[in-house]
C-alpha cells in the first residue's frame, strides 16, 4: 500500500490537463507510442471535436523510482464550470492534486475554485507551471501569483510542458515524494466509494470505485449501502488503457466491478460498496448531492418514442450523475421529461449525446431556473416550470436563486464587464487588483440572468481574457412575472417564461418579432401575442398567404370575381377556426438567444 499514489489534475479550462496526462502516460510507458494520440483519455467523439474534457477519466500507471516500483492512479478532470461536479467526485477519490497553471494566462477563476475544493479534502497540492515551451510564457510573474495564492515556496513549483514533455520526470518524482500513500486497513470490513459508473450493453452496469478499507475478491457477495441490494462480483480489475482483470483488490486502490446490474437505477454514484455478510459500520461521506442550476423540458419529436427516450435518459444518467429528470407533459409537445442541468453547456452536451449515442432526436424547451413562490395562504411552492406558477391573485412573493460570480479580467475591460453585470441585475460586492493589470471582481446576481448568453457576451467584450466562476448563495425575493406567448389566442406552454417585471415589455416585443420571422406563413393570418396575465404587452401578425383565385376569370362580369373572393374569405375564416400553427424547432432555440 505504501507504493500506491492516488492523485488528480485540476485547473482552469484550456490550461493543459489532458495534454499533461498524455505525457504522463507516455513517460510511464502505460500507452505505447503507436496508441498515443492527443487527449488519449478522452474517449467520446464530442470531447475530441470540441477539445474539452466532459468526463473525469481514471487510469493506472506503473513507475520505477530509486529501484522501487510504484502504482500511480491518475484521474484527469474537466475544467469547465458546468462540470465541476465531476471534479468534486475525482477529488473525493484521491489524496493529492496537481494544480496546473498556464504560464501564459496566469491564475484564473476556476483555478481558485478547484483549489478550494481540494483544500476542503485536506489534499496535498503540487503546483505545476504548464506550457513553459510557449514564447509568450511569463514564468516569473505567474510564479509570484502562485506563491501568493498557495503560500508555497518558489522552489516547490514545478515547471513543465505537456507538449514537449519538459519537467515530467521531476513531476513524477514530486508525486511520489509529496503525495502521501493511502491510509486504510486491508483486513477491515470492505468499504469502497463508488465515484463513477458506465453502462455496457453486453455486461450491464460497470461501477468504478476507490477502496478505503478492506479487500474485494472475485465472486464475493457484495451490497450497496443505500440501496441494500446484494450482488456477486463477477469481475473486478484495475483501470488501465483497457480494463485489466484481477483476483483481488485491496485498500487504497482504484478499480472497477461488474456484477450483472441491469437497471441503471440500482446504482448511485457516491454510494458505499461493502460485503454482504460482514458489512462496514458506516457509509463513506461521499460528495454532496448535485444541485441542478438550469431546468428545461426534453421531448421526443415523435410521441411514440417516449419509452425509448426514458431508457436513453436512464443510461445517460448512469454515466452523468449530475443529470436529474422527471416525467412531465405539455399541451403542445406531448409527454417528455423535465431535466435539471448544471449549466447551458451541460444541457447542450446532453442533447448532443442523446442524438449521437442513442439516436434520439429531441425538442428542448426554453431553459429556466428553479424559483420559490409563496401564496397568500403562506404555502411555499417550488416552481421549476412556468406552468407551475400560481395565479397572480394568490401570489404573495417570489424568490429567485442568486449567485456569487467571480470574474478575473484585464484592467482595461473593467468598465465593459461592470456594465454587462449591472445590465444583468448584478451588484458589485468586491474588487481586488491581483497585479497592476489583472482585476478580480465579485458580483451578486440572479442565476436566471447568466443562464443564456452571459458567458458568451463576457468573452466577447473582454476579447476572451475574462474568466468566470460562480457558486450559489441562496434565494432572494424578486419582482417576477409570468409571460405567456399566444398564437391565435392559444397559449404555447413551451414558450412561457418567468422574467423580471422591468424587462417584460422589451423581451415580449423581441420574442414576438423573432417568432414572426421564424413561423412560416399559412393560408390564414396568425396573431402572435405576449401576455402577462390578461394583459397583452406585445403583438405581431404573420400575414396570410393569398392564392389568386380569380386567375381563371378572364373578362365577364365583376360579380363572378367577387363571388370567388367571398368564397375564399369564408374558407379562410373556417381555416382560422380549425387551423393549427406549426412551430419550427429553431423557434424554441432562437427565443433563447435574444439580447
Amino acid at each position: 500500500m505504501k507504493h500506491i499514489r492516488n492523485f488528480c489534475i485540476i485547473a482552469h479550462i484550456d490550461h493543459g490537463k489532458s495534454t499533461l496526462a498524455d505525457r504522463l502516460l507516455q513517460v510511464t510507458g502505460t500507452v505505447s507510442e503507436r496508441d498515443l494520440k492527443e487527449q488519449t483519455l478522452d474517449d467520446m467523439d464530442i470531447e475530441r471535436e470540441r477539445g474539452i474534457t466532459i468526463k473525469s477519466h481514471a487510469i493506472q500507471m506503473d513507475y520505477k523510482l530509486n529501484g522501487e516500483q510504484y502504482v500511480l492512479n491518475l484521474i484527469d478532470t474537466p475544467g469547465h464550470v458546468d462540470f465541476s461536479y465531476e471534479v468534486s467526485r475525482a477529488i473525493a477519490a484521491c489524496e493529492g492534486a496537481l494544480l496546473l497553471v498556464d504560464a501564459t494566462q496566469g491564475i484564473e477563476a476556476q483555478t481558485i475554485s478547484n483549489l478550494y475544493l481540494a483544500m476542503e479534502h485536506d489534499h496535498v497540492i503540487i503546483p505545476v507551471l504548464n506550457k513553459m515551451d510557449l514564447p509568450s510564457a511569463m514564468p516569473e510573474e505567474v510564479k509570484d501569483q502562485m506563491v501568493e495564492l498557495l503560500g508555497c515556496e518558489r522552489d516547490e513549483i514545478i515547471s513543465a510542458s505537456g507538449k514537449t514533455g519538459e519537467g515530467v520526470d521531476a513531476l513524477l518524482a514530486a508525486i511520489i515524494d509529496r503525495i502521501p500513500a493511502p491510509k486504510g486497513d486491508p483486513n477491515a470490513p470492505l468499504q469502497a466509494l463508488i465515484f463513477d459508473s458506465v453502462f455496457n450493453p453486453f455486461r450491464g452496469v460497470i461501477a468504478y470505485f476507490r477502496i478505503m478499507n478492506g479487500t474485494l475478491r472475485e465472486k464475493d457477495l457484495v451490497k450497496f449501502y443505500h440501496t441494500n441490494k446484494k450482488y456477486i462480483s463477477e469481475e473486478i480489475g484495475v483501470l488501465r488503457m483497457k480494463p485489466e482483470k484481477k483476483k483481488e483488490i485491496s485498500a487504497g486502490n482504484v478499480g472497477y466491478i461488474i456484477s450483472g446490474i441491469k437497471q441503471a437505477k440500482e446504482i448511485k454514484v457516491g454510494d458505499t460498496l461493502t460485503h454482504f455478510e460482514k458489512p462496514c459500520s458506516e457509509a463513506i461521506d461521499g460528495f454532496e448531492n448535485v444541485k441542478p442550476m438550469v431546468f428545461a423540458g426534453i421531448f421526443p419529436v415523435e410521441t411514440d418514442d417516449f419509452e425509448e427516450l426514458r431508457d436513453a435518459m436512464d443510461k445517460l444518467q448512469l454515466n452523468d450523475a449530475s443529470l436529474t429528470f422527471e416525467p412531465e407533459s405539455s399541451a403542445a409537445l406531448g409527454f417528455g421529461f423535465r431535466c435539471g442541468f448544471l449549466g447551458m453547456l451541460h444541457m447542450e452536451i446532453v442533447q448532443e449525446r442523446l442524438e449521437r449515442e442513442f439516436d434520439m432526436t429531441v425538442i428542448t424547451t426554453v431553459p429556466n431556473v428553479s424559483y420559490f413562490a409563496t401564496t397568500t395562504d403562506q404555502q411555499r411552492l417550488v416552481v421549476n416550470n412556468p406552468s407551475d406558477f400560481p395565479d397572480p391573485s394568490r401570489l404573495e412573493s417570489v424568490e429567485e436563486p442568486f449567485i456569487n460570480a467571480q470574474i478575473i479580467t484585464k484592467s482595461e475591460y473593467v468598465g465593459a464587464v461592470m456594465n454587462l453585470c449591472i445590465e444583468k441585475r448584478g451588484g458589485l460586492k468586491n474588487q481586488v487588483y491581483l497585479t497592476s493589470d489583472r482585476v478580480e471582481m465579485s458580483f451578486e446576481m440572479p442565476l436566471a440572468e447568466i443562464v443564456f448568453d452571459f458567458y458568451d457576451r463576457l468573452k466577447s467584450i473582454s476579447k476572451g481574457y475574462a474568466s468566470f466562476d460562480y457558486h450559489p448563495i441562496g434565494y432572494q425575493v424578486s419582482n417576477l412575472v409570468k409571460m405567456d406567448i399566444l398564437l391565435n389566442g392559444d397559449q404555447v406552454d413551451a414558450l412561457s417564461a418567468l422574467i423580471h417585471k422591468d424587462n417584460a415589455f422589451n423581451l415580449g416585443k423581441k420574442i414576438c418579432l423573432k417568432l414572426k420571422e421564424l413561423i412560416p406563413r399559412q393560408q390564414f393570418e396568425i396573431a402572435i401575442q405576449a401576455g402577462i396575465g390578461a394583459k397583452i404587452v406585445a403583438r405581431e401578425t404573420v400575414k396570410a398567404l393569398r392564392k389568386d383565385v380569380t386567375a381563371k376569370c378572364y373578362g365577364g362580369d365583376i360579380s363572378r370575381k367577387r363571388k370567388l373572393l367571398e368564397k375564399q374569405k369564408k374558407g379562410k375564416k373556417k381555416m382560422k377556426q380549425i387551423g393549427n400553427v406549426e412551430i419550427p424547432q429553431q423557434a424554441f432555440l432562437a427565443v433563447l438567444k435574444l439580447d
